[in-house]
Formats: structure tokens, C-alpha cells, sequence
């Protein structure tokens, strides 16, 4: 007999979400796959070794035949998952939720991962807020008295949930003392609760796989959804995924993460800061061919950035998927014009490149960048939901292109340390709080934008680079800039707001991840032990 412990407080509502049916499906859900979960990590490890002895990533071998057979596709989509041409993404806080399902985008990613802190309030509360968001019954009333409500049914986004990624655990519920995996609590509890009210509504239980890094994993995905819908009675190939391609290594194994997940599938989607962040990772001893520019002057023109979006468009429209586009991160100011003319441009640029390219739909991360991408979609998309019907069968992507880092252009200056310096901090204090998704600078910064930013301080130090002020990046400097970033931020905030805020957490945290000798796999990791 299995012992579950629940150790999380009390949130409000939250019994409605912790039934002992629900915690039994979970621990179910555990049993069965959380050893494997274990393995696939271990695997993970033996494969970055790999990579950090030969400085190289390759093709399957193995796997040739599955690349090679032309015959077989994903599952037709949904109807409501057809047309995906704008989605928007936000955490599942109460005001979010309404303003996303009333944003105009076909869809939102209701987001449990990197736009997440998962304090036990809100892994609890988003799951409540997700239930009454597939019920139409979420509304929200600010402490000022304005109240949110939901418009008509017909114009409401789609939901598709981000689970966390399989390396995070959920601390709050253990069996038998160890804890249980974060990804199977988050698509548990929603399964669990949603997964037949959706069906009755017309819709279906829909996910966003996030951090994968091989095939083995897909699989592991798809094992759950399998076994998740047999034993709630619920008919095979119901849930609907989509697969975020947002590790290098992932990117290796496009068409074998689809066909593992083919019953299932739904697409695949350009993750492209955690792509930055994983390269960073994943090659970080390889040496100057690997250093990354400053993290704003790589965009998705860079030849290696081009390579992996041009071969995911093709992946997916030979397999029937869906390929959707990267994050416009970038947050329009109503109070200053200048900001948002030069924001608006930026995000048109990047949604007419993608409509072009024949990515079937895109991301934002505010209702204001609905209508920007609709608006370049529309025009290639006409009256068509998609665009399946695109092949790209001009494209040839190998593993160097993959691999080009070294083209990338641009330079590494200490105005991008700064910054660094400057997000990682105000994002870490955020994220300690309880804020997963923050606007800084005019982006909507969340874990994937603050790894970019504490790896690439790592490996710059690593590899002893110069700035364009001649200064080489160490320790020291870093020091110095925090202490005089920290001094703007807290004469911005004042006194009592600054001290209240976690930076003295969020300063000892980023020295962990950036400046330590060892590099950490993911900040949320050390993070996680710090709150609650």
C-alpha cells in the first residue's frame, strides 16, 4: 500500500482540486511513470557528457527509417484546433485568464511552467482558475472594483496547457516520501477535472509539452496520455499536443518526437529563447565557436536561428502538423509613443517573416499584439485556417547548419552584460515573489529569458570574453554591475519596497546560477528550494 502526503497549506478553493479521487490519480499517474521520468533524466546527463567530449550533435542513426518513410502523419486536428494563427500566452492568475480568453487570439497557452512560479498558491489556484475558465465561469473583480467577465462563447481562445517540464518535481505531494513529478501533477489535476467537461463543450484536453529534449520523452508522453484516457474512459487520441522545440538536442529529433506522439500530435512550436538558452547549455565548454553574441542582437535571421525554424515548417507540413511560431516578448507602452511605434515594428517584422515562411500561427504575451499578428497572418492566410498545404520542400537543413553559432552576428558589449546583469536580477526577485511573467525594459521577461541571461554571463566568463570596452568579462565586473544595477533599482522602487522585494534573495540566487564554477541545469532548481 502506497502512502500520498499532501504538505501544501490551504488554498482557497483548493479542496474542489485535491479530492482524494484526484490525489488517487495522481499517484497513479506517479506508480506508473515516475521511474521512468528518473531514467530519461539520467539519460539526459549521459548525453550532454557526450556532447561536451565530442562538441557535436547529430542525426539518429538509429532512427533513419522513421525520418525516411514518407507515409505517415499526425492525427487530423480538432476543430477548434485548426486555426491557430495568434496565441496568446500568460499564467493562469484569475485577471490573466479572463483577459487572455477574451484577447481575440485563437488560442492561449494557459502557461504552468516558465510564466509560473510554482508556489503552492498557484499551482492550486491555476489549476482552480482552469476549471472555471473550461466552465465559462471566471471572472475577476480588482481591488480598485473593476470587474472582468467573460464575452460570448464564440470568441473566446481555445485552451492549451503548459505543464512544467519533466526535470521539476512538486515538493508539496510525495509517495512514499519522494516527491512527485511537477509535468504529472499539472496535466493530472487538469485531465483529471476538464478532460470530459471539455469534450461536452466541444473542445478537448490540449497541452503544450515543454523542455523535451529527445524522442524516449515523447514517448513517455504519449504512454500517459494513454493511460490517462483509458482510465478515465476517454477516448484514444482525445488529447492533443504540442510539442515545444525549444532544446537543441529536441531539434535533432523533430520527426521522431512527432512520431512517437502521432496519435496524439498537434504540432510543434519555435521555443525560441529556451533554444538560445539550451544551445548556451549544451555546448557551453565548446569553446569561442559557441559564444552567443548579446542576447538582443540574436534574432531569428542568424543562420543557426533560420536552419531550426525553415526545418520545423518542413517537419511539420510532411507530417500533417501544425508549426507555430516564436514569442513576440516585446510589451507596447500606451504611455510612450516612440516605444511602441519601434515594439510594433519589430513584432510586424517578425510575424510577416514567420506568415512567410509558412508557420501556421504565432505567439504574443500581451492583447495588444493580437490584432499586429493577426494582421500578417490574415494576409498570407486569406480565407484558409492554415497552412498545411505548404510544403517546404526547398528546405535542406543539416547538422552544421544547426550547429553555425559562430555566424551568428553581432558582438558582446557591456551594455548586453548590463542587462543581463540588470533582468536576471529584477526577473529573480519577481519569480521569488510569486510573479513568473514580468515586464522589464519593455519585454515580458520569464524563465526562459532569465536563463539566457545568467548562461550567457557563465559562458562568457568561461571563455574570458572582451567587451567592446576592452574590459574582459569576470567575476568582479559582474560584481561591480550588480552593486550598481542594484543602486538604480532601489532608488526607483525606494527603500521599503526594495527591501521587501527578494533582491537580496534574487542576488545570491543569480550568483549561483551565472558565477559558480558549476553550471546549474536550471535556475528554477535552486530557485524552487527558496520558496514556500
Amino acid at each position: 500500500m502506497v502512502e500520498i502526503t499532501v504538505t501544501g497549506g490551504q488554498v482557497e478553493r483548493g479542496e474542489e482540486i485535491l479530492t482524494d479521487a484526484a490525489i488517487g490519480f495522481l499517484g497513479e499517474l506517479q506508480q506508473r511513470f515516475g521511474t521512468r521520468r528518473d531514467e530519461l533524466l539520467s539519460a539526459r546527463r549521459e548525453r550532454r557528457a557526450e556532447v561536451a567530449r565530442t562538441g557535436r550533435l547529430d542525426f539518429l542513426p538509429q532512427t533513419r527509417e522513421v525520418r525516411e518513410d514518407r507515409t505517415w502523419r499526425v492525427a487530423p486536428a480538432p476543430s477548434d484546433l485548426r486555426d491557430r494563427r495568434v496565441e496568446i500566452t500568460g499564467p493562469t492568475e484569475r485577471k490573466m485568464t479572463v483577459n487572455a480568453l477574451n484577447s481575440g487570439a485563437q488560442v492561449w497557452l494557459a502557461d504552468l511552467e516558465d510564466a509560473n512560479t510554482p508556489h503552492w498558491a498557484n499551482v492550486i489556484g491555476g489549476q482552480v482558475n482552469l476549471a472555471d475558465a473550461v466552465r465559462r465561469k471566471v471572472s475577476f473583480t480588482s481591488p480598485e472594483g473593476k470587474s472582468y467577465t467573460l464575452g460570448e462563447e464564440e470568441s473566446l481562445a481555445t485552451i492549451v496547457v503548459r505543464p512544467r517540464g519533466w526535470h521539476l518535481d512538486e515538493r508539496h505531494l510525495s509517495l512514499d516520501g519522494r516527491p512527485f513529478v511537477g509535468a504529472l501533477v499539472d496535466f493530472g489535476l487538469y485531465f483529471f477535472h476538464n478532460a470530459a467537461e471539455l469534450l461536452s463543450r466541444g473542445s478537448g484536453p490540449y497541452f503544450y509539452l515543454p523542455k523535451m529534449e529527445s524522442h524516449l520523452e515523447a514517448r513517455l508522453w504519449n504512454d500517459v496520455f494513454t493511460f490517462a484516457e483509458e482510465r478515465l474512459g476517454i477516448a484514444p487520441g482525445t488529447v492533443r499536443a504540442t510539442v515545444l522545440i525549444e532544446t537543441i538536442p529536441a531539434a535533432f529529433e523533430m520527426e521522431e518526437i512527432l512520431y512517437e506522439l502521432r496519435d496524439h500530435a498537434s504540432g510543434l512550436n519555435a521555443g525560441r529563447w529556451d533554444y538560445l538558452f539550451s544551445i548556451i547549455k549544451n555546448f557551453r565548454d565548446a569553446g569561442p565557436s559557441f559564444v552567443l553574441p548579446d542576447r538582443n542582437a540574436v534574432t531569428m535571421t542568424a543562420p543557426c536561428m533560420r536552419a531550426y525554424t525553415e526545418l520545423l515548417v518542413a517537419t511539420c507540413h510532411r507530417r500533417g502538423a501544425f508549426a507555430m511560431g516564436g514569442m513576440a516578448a516585446f510589451i507596447p507602452s500606451r504611455r510612450d509613443p516612440k516605444v511602441n511605434e519601434t515594439a510594433l515594428a519589430k513584432v510586424r517584422a517578425d510575424k510577416e517573416r514567420e506568415a512567410g515562411d509558412g508557420f501556421d500561427g504565432s505567439w504574443v504575451a500581451h492583447p495588444d499584439l493580437v490584432p499586429v499578428c493577426r494582421e500578417k497572418f490574415d494576409a498570407v492566410l486569406g480565407g484558409r485556417p492554415n497552412q498545411l498545404d505548404r510544403q517546404r520542400d526547398d528546405v535542406r537543413v543539416g547538422a552544421d547548419d544547426l550547429l553555425d553559432v559562430k555566424s551568428t552576428p553581432g558582438s558582446v558589449t557591456e551594455a548586453g552584460l548590463r542587462n543581463n546583469i540588470a533582468v536576471a536580477l529584477q526577473y529573480l526577485a519577481a519569480w521569488l515573489g510569486g510573479n513568473g511573467a514580468v515586464a522589464i525594459y519593455n519585454l515580458m521577461e520569464d524563465a526562459a529569458t532569465a536563463e539566457i541571461s545568467r548562461s550567457q554571463i557563465w559562458q562568457w566568463i568561461a571563455n574570458s570574453v572582451k567587451l567592446d570596452t576592452g574590459d574582459v568579462v569576470t567575476p568582479e565586473l559582474v560584481h561591480r554591475i550588480e552593486d550598481e544595477e542594484l543602486t538604480k533599482i532601489r532608488e526607483a522602487l525606494g527603500e521599503e519596497a526594495f527591501k521587501t522585494a527578494h533582491f537580496a534573495q534574487a542576488r545570491e540566487l543569480f550568483e549561483t546560477v551565472a558565477l559558480a564554477k558549476d553550471y546549474a541545469d536550471f535556475l528554477t532548481i535552486p530557485a524552487y528550494r527558496l520558496i514556500d
